[in-house]
């Protein structure tokens, strides 16, 4: 009895319980966040924000215009609040001896030296004019046009890197969505073949072809899968702190930007390319220092202007009543006679620069047109076969579904349906390889005429 008792309230308990737990909604999972959809351009954004050798050349272009500047400051007058106070041992006169030469206060020993006790507080212009002053700011000024072009150079370095990895991951994307139609064909076909086999229409073979057909392409999509997920993290590097954020992109390999005409790259080439203005602010700023090496035989010449108190007493006003207050004039002309030949070894060695500089520009010139030729055959040939891959894609989904089509029909092979399935999986993933191609050539072309995004 007591045995019943006890089942019968087991099992109102677990009735129970059942119904509060029904009663409960269940908690909806967390939804995981939206995918941010990137841009290329904000995608370039964000590199340059972390990316070490753009900023660092940033860094030197900051300190080479900083340096113009100082240059510059040192062709205008300076102005110094000057003080000082001077301590000199007098003369000693015996008591009762008269002061000589008239003197109203006792000489000093130092005769540089104009009393016992001498205040300086005076403000000081002074002005060098020297034509090495004037060679080296115009030098500067060149070091930092330099090093302007090389952050462009730099800048465009990164932006093309980008181009790469943002393109990359669109392919990548591309490939997994290829190796998913091909695995949702292998499937179908499977399923077909196991139909026919049943009803005694083709040889088990043909099912077994097709089960190693679908098996193949789980494998494929697993491969491209993981190469997706590579893509996205080396892109991921640059845009954000944490390299696994997921996010989408905005771009597709769908429209091919259109490719300039030569005359126009050359054009664009010749006057925005930064390697080339790199070179020529280089030869320029050795120019300027072969310049400031040879006013070193030329004399200086130095001018200084006083006005303040240079008295025995610290006081606008002598103790006899007259004003401390005055003015002064110097000027100091630096002949140079003698200095060790250490000029002329200047001068031999600014010298031997500027000739480094014009063969390192003559260089560039010649890159410039090797590169700029063989970028644009390159963007040239990816651009017309980017039409016959999509003339492929088509003949081979075409292809396809003819020989499904007399597959079904009991008149094809299902040899000939793998191949016509791994013939449209190679046209449209080499249509991506191809897209990816003709975009990291054209920013390659960008790079040199500096049409950048």
């Amino acid at each position: 009895m007591f045995q019943n008792f006890l089942a019968l309230a087991i099992i109102l308990y677990c009735c129970g319980s059942c119904a509060n737990a029904q009663s409960i909604p269940p908690s909806a999972a967390t939804p995981a966040p939206p995918a941010t959809p990137i841009t290329l351009d904000e995608a370039i954004r964000r590199a340059e924000a972390v990316e070490t050798t753009y900023n660092s050349g940033l860094a030197d272009a900051g300190v080479a215009a900083a340096q113009r500047g100082i240059a510059r400051s040192g062709l205008l007058p300076g102005v110094v609040y000057h003080n000082g106070y001077l301590f000199t041992q007098g003369v000693s006169i015996p008591i009762g001896q008269p002061v000589r030469n008239g003197q109203s206060t006792p000489g000093v020993r130092f005769i540089s030296n104009n009393a016992i006790h001498e205040y300086f507080s005076q403000g000081i212009v002074s002005e060098t004019v020297s034509g090495a002053g004037l060679a080296d700011y115009r030098r500067t000024n060149a070091e930092a046009a330099a090093a302007q072009a090389r952050l462009e150079i730099s800048r465009r370095g990164l932006v093309s890197t980008v181009v790469g990895f943002y393109y990359d991951v669109l392919s990548a994307d591309t490939k997994v969505a290829v190796a998913n139609r091909a695995l949702a064909e292998a499937t179908r076909f499977g399923t077909i073949t196991r139909q026919r086999e049943a009803g005694g229409e083709v040889a088990h073979a043909d099912t077994v072809r097709a089960d190693l057909q679908e098996q193949q392409r789980k494998r494929e999509l697993n491969d491209a899968e993981l190469s997706a997920n590579k893509a996205r993290v080396d892109l991921g590097v640059l845009l954000f702190p944490d390299p696994t954020t997921p996010y989408s992109l905005a771009s597709t390999l769908d429209q091919m930007p259109t490719l300039p005409t030569r005359a126009e790259v050359e054009t664009a080439a010749k006057t925005n390319n930064p390697d080339l203005r790199a070179a020529l602010e280089s030869l320029r700023a050795a120019d300027f220092e072969v310049t400031a090496s040879k006013f070193g035989y030329v004399p200086d010449l130095s001018m200084n202007v006083f006005y303040g108190i240079d008295s025995p007493q610290f006081a606008v006003y002598a103790p006899d009543g007259s004003r401390n207050l005055g003015y002064a004039a110097s000027a100091t002309l630096d002949i140079p006679v003698w200095d060790w030949f250490a000029t002329h070894n200047r001068v031999k060695q600014s010298t031997i620069l500027r000739k480094q500089a014009a063969n390192e520009l003559t260089l560039t010139q010649r890159r410039l047109i090797a590169s700029l030729d063989e970028l644009y055959r390159e963007a040239s040939v990816s651009l017309a076969q980017m039409v016959l891959l999509d003339q492929s894609v088509q003949t081979a989904a075409e292809s396809l579904h003819l020989t499904n089509l007399r597959y079904t029909a009991g008149e094809g092979t299902v040899l000939e349906v793998v191949d016509a399935q791994n013939s449209l999986v190679s046209a449209e993933s080499s249509r991506a390889d191809g897209a990816v191609r003709y975009y990291v050539a054209l920013a390659g072309l960008q790079t040199l005429t500096g049409n950048m995004p």
